[in-house]
């Protein structure tokens, strides 16, 4: 997971108008050669990098995230059934291995880029250690979500002889990644789009270095209202400063034309991981009965976007159902979802207006909830090319009311959420944890006493590759278990 980095800055720069082809040939295995990056320009890592973690969010959202949110039903009564909370230990290695591998070479994008502009001063590589540093704390907010403490100020260290590095505490990790955030913005303040030539090194954002702003302070918002139940007064001062008093310094997502989508072409190297996956296979997760209700009681227009009807309707099957009660398979997701460039969703501008509209509801900042949530509702569908209607608003399910109290509030914004968060790593997991909603039916089959698991457990073998961190940590957080809450859960929804 770590490489030697000696800057040669002769051979660096003759390489600069050779490698922009490399971003889009065998890129994947530049990215994970020990030995190529002693000579590879920013421009080359990015590319592989964020295709690298979007192909693994994507893999595990279909495994995890959407068999715990009721997305999908892998039925059966075999072990490991996630809908279940029947979790192997084996299933926390993918994710740990995937993210902390890229988080290595985002960490190389930067340092190259700091060599390079203390050598040439060109305010592009400002641009490219922004990036890095968003895609760096992206990668971190997700993995101390899924998992809790982690290794950080140590991570990635094997080149300075740091083979077991030790675990921080999340709340360390949240603040680190806030100065991060705090850092890139003020580099792309200052940066440049990236040049035609390397454009096509970006696959989110094609080289604009405003969107890679607004994608930096709309995460920032994301995971601010994350830890927001265990700061309060800081969420709600740092919010307010970024909305209310100081927007101008703080550019935030404005339309879906800003959302965070690494979409797939179809051609090399872009192309979806279920590309190749057999149709069957693609049909052995049927939908869950709590995705496919609530769509049909909206008459939401998603469900034709999303589904084969089974039977002349949209249904699903019930999750969490006890071992060795009957199931009927009903309604599937389209084959043509397999290669939908959608699905390779960071983070969109549906999800940044679900967040203003609760900031707004728990009075950290100015604003009208119901406008941000309508925006919400209105973007959500127009990223799937729909439209709302008058009266899908108007449905009594969806209404925005004002005189409502705060926990109907939360379950509308709440519910429409979970659709924006549609194939978005493990986003619906971490919002349910820390909100409550939305509500989910618990089957009489759950495991882990019918408590949504809080966390994936670690690795196996930092048991053994890492014996006296992996204890420690332990010992600080909780057992290593599904049930044990991460720090921003502790106390919250109990």
């Amino acid at each position: 997971m770590n490489r030697y980095c000696k800057p040669a800055i002769v051979i660096l720069f003759a390489l600069v108008t050779l490698i922009a082809g490399s971003c889009t040939r065998n890129f994947e295995e530049l990215s994970r050669n020990p030995n190529a990056s002693e000579t590879a320009l920013p421009q080359a890592l990015l590319a592989p990098a964020l295709s690298s973690v979007v192909k693994s969010n994507m893999s595990r959202c279909r495994r995890i995230n959407n068999e715990l949110m009721q997305v999908t039903v892998n039925y059966g009564d075999t072990e490991g059934k996630i809908f279940r909370y029947d979790i192997r230990k084996s299933e926390a290695d993918y994710l740990w291995n995937e993210w902390y591998v890229e988080i290595t070479n985002f960490k190389d994008m930067y340092a190259f880029a700091q060599t390079l502009y203390s050598v040439a001063n060109e305010k592009v590589y400002n641009t490219y250690m922004g990036i890095s540093l968003i895609c760096e704390s992206w990668v971190f907010s997700m993995l101390t979500d899924t998992y809790g403490d982690i290794p950080y100020t140590e991570a990635c260290q094997g080149r300075d002889g740091i083979l077991t590095p030790a675990f921080d505490r999340q709340e360390f990790v949240y603040t680190e990644i806030f100065k991060k955030l705090e850092q890139a913005n003020t580099l792309l303040s200052d940066g440049v789009d990236l040049p035609e030539d390397q454009v096509v090194c970006d696959p989110v954002f094609g080289g604009n270095a405003l969107k890679w702003r607004k994608f930096a302070n709309s995460l920032y918002i994301r995971l601010l209202m994350r830890v927001s139940a265990k700061n309060e007064s800081f969420v709600a001062s740092k919010l307010a400063e970024m909305i209310d008093t100081n927007p101008d310094n703080y550019p935030i997502m404005a339309s879906n034309d800003d959302s965070a989508v690494l979409r797939w072409t179809g051609e090399t190297p872009y192309i979806s991981p279920f590309y190749s996956m057999r149709d069957e296979d693609w049909r052995v997760y049927p939908v869950c009965e709590f995705f496919a209700d609530n769509l049909n009681l909206w008459n939401d227009p998603r469900r034709s976007k999303w589904m084969v009807d089974y039977e002349g309707a949209y249904a699903g099957i019930p999750s969490g159902y006890p071992v060795g009660e009957s199931v009927v398979r009903k309604s599937t997701f389209l084959v043509a979802l397999k290669t939908d460039p959608r699905l390779g969703n960071m983070m969109n501008y549906a999800e940044l207006e679900f967040l203003l509209a609760e900031a707004i509801v728990k009075n950290y900042i100015l604003g009208d909830a119901a406008t941000h949530y309508e925006n919400g509702v209105e973007a959500a569908f127009d990223f799937w090319d729909l439209t709302v209607s008058a009266s899908y608003l108007d449905n009594p399910a969806i209404k925005w009311d004002d005189a409502e109290g705060l926990d109907d509030k939360m379950a509308k914004i709440h519910l429409q959420k979970y659709y924006a968060l549609f194939y978005t790593d493990l986003q619906q997991w971490f919002e349910c944890r820390r909100t409550g909603y939305p509500i989910l039916p618990k089957g009489e089959g759950l495991l882990n006493n019918k408590e949504l698991p809080s966390r994936l457990n670690y690795p196996v073998y930092l048991q053994t590759t890492n014996r006296d961190n992996y204890y420690a940590a332990v010992a600080v957080q909780g057992s290593d278990e599904i049930s044990t809450k991460v720090w921003w859960q502790s106390g919250v929804n109990e």
